[in-house]
């Protein structure tokens, strides 16, 4: 495959899939405008390093471990800056009993370490597969799985015993 075959692939890729990627960004930094960046830095990061992609049926898994770790890069570098978001204004407002839980549960996955956060949005927000979540993290299937199930005990236990998983 010629370098343009591929280029041309990623592009399409990347356009056909753009909410998720956004969604992605946004799960990390809860804010519009830094989610953008990071997906546009992922973007750069990704048709620059091209080369490096060998095998085209890797393209979604390699594209995601940019991304991940484009966006776990802005969250150490911008650790002390908060921006407040209407989404998380709005938070703050009075909300029905199930928003409540939603919200704590939010707030308990903002909390988590970020190789945890990011198993936790990987397999239920954007609904990879356990091998493709173990490709994206450049780890074991078996590890993948016991620390799935660690971080949804820790979740059980910092949002309640209502919380069924």
């Amino acid at each position: 495959m010629t370098k343009k075959e591929k280029f041309e692939l990623v592009e399409n890729f990347i356009v056909e899939n753009r909410e998720a990627h956004y969604r992605l960004a946004y799960s990390y930094v809860r804010n519009k405008e830094n989610a953008l960046d990071i997906v546009q830095e992922s973007i750069f990061k990704a048709l620059k390093s091209i080369d490096r992609l060998e095998e085209i049926t890797y393209l979604k898994t390699w594209f995601y471990r940019i991304l991940v770790n484009t966006s776990i890069d802005f969250i150490r570098k911008h650790q002390r800056m908060t921006v407040m978001d209407d989404d998380i204004l709005s938070m703050h407002l009075p909300q029905a009993e199930d928003e409540i839980i939603d919200m704590d549960l939010r707030d308990a996955i903002d909390q988590l370490a970020p190789y945890d956060k990011t198993l936790i949005i990987l397999r239920f927000f954007e609904d990879l597969k356990i091998d493709e979540i173990a490709t994206v993290m450049n780890d074991n299937i078996n590890t993948i799985k016991s620390r799935l199930y660690r971080i949804l005990n820790k979740l059980r236990i910092k949002v309640g015993e209502d919380f069924k998983v």
